[in-house]
């Protein structure tokens, strides 16, 4: 127990390096990792908006943007049951439950359960993987964190899409080799591309990652943002990475 806060088997504390911010993870399922950490800090939230995180796993997303951010108010909704629980409890720790909520809930409901137009910003750190034929029948918390199983990058933009005001904001952070269908299923529903950026381990490395907003019924510009680089030659943090994640 912490602060009457059960914390249970295979389950550990972890420290996010905001606000004195906790989060609860089971360290026998999905981890957040450093793709999380960049969403938060690439997804701009203005003061008194109310944000969404679809697929929210352990609630980490919107615990970072409560910190980071002036928002109103912050929704995370994860299908898995376990998961959805840890968040929860992950929010009453940091005595957030006025700020954030948590629902437990298919992606693929996500307008019946909330409503069309009704978010400012909403955020997504999807699985990235095709469901191919080696995970027939894998619905084990990695998996599906993974892989898309339970959805897919089609589901997640089209609800984005209809959850979103006009002029509201899409961020996601996915894999570039999705880069050319995620542009096409974000303008076929409405979602104009604005900002992407392209994240490196090192800077002569490949990108690992893509940074993209997308605008509610937003005009055709898209802006390509300045590499962002994880480590240096001797293998720290880029001082940019170390304001992300620390404050």
């Amino acid at each position: 127990m912490k602060n009457n806060i059960e914390i249970k088997e295979n389950e550990r504390i972890d420290d996010l390096h905001r606000n004195g911010y906790l989060l609860i993870q089971n360290t026998k399922m999905f981890c957040f990792g450093i793709d999380a950490v960049l969403l938060s800090g690439f997804a701009q939230v203005k003061k008194g908006e109310n944000v969404i995180d679809l697929g929210t796993g352990t609630g980490v997303i919107p615990i970072l943007l409560e910190a980071k951010t002036k928002g109103n108010h912050f929704t995370g909704l994860e299908i898995q049951k376990e998961s959805a629980e840890m968040a929860k409890r992950s929010v009453l720790l940091n005595g957030l439950q006025n700020k954030i909520s948590i629902d437990q809930g298919d992606i693929k409901q996500a307008l019946s359960i909330y409503g069309k137009s009704v978010f400012d910003v909403v955020t997504s750190n999807p699985p990235y993987m095709n469901y191919g034929g080696g995970l027939k029948n894998d619905f084990t918390p990695k998996a599906i964190a993974r892989h898309e199983v339970l959805c897919n990058l089609e589901d997640i933009i089209y609800n984005a899409s209809k959850l979103l005001k006009t002029g509201g904001r899409f961020y996601m952070v996915h894999k570039p080799h999705r880069l050319a269908d995620i542009i096409v299923t974000m303008r076929c529903n409405h979602l104009e591309p604005k900002r992407i950026r392209f994240v490196h381990s090192y800077e002569n490395k490949e990108p690992s990652l893509i940074l993209i907003e997308g605008a509610r019924n937003g005009k055709p510009m898209i802006k390509v943002e300045s590499p962002l680089i994880i480590y240096q030659k001797d293998g720290s943090y880029t001082e940019e990475i170390h304001k992300i994640y620390y404050e």
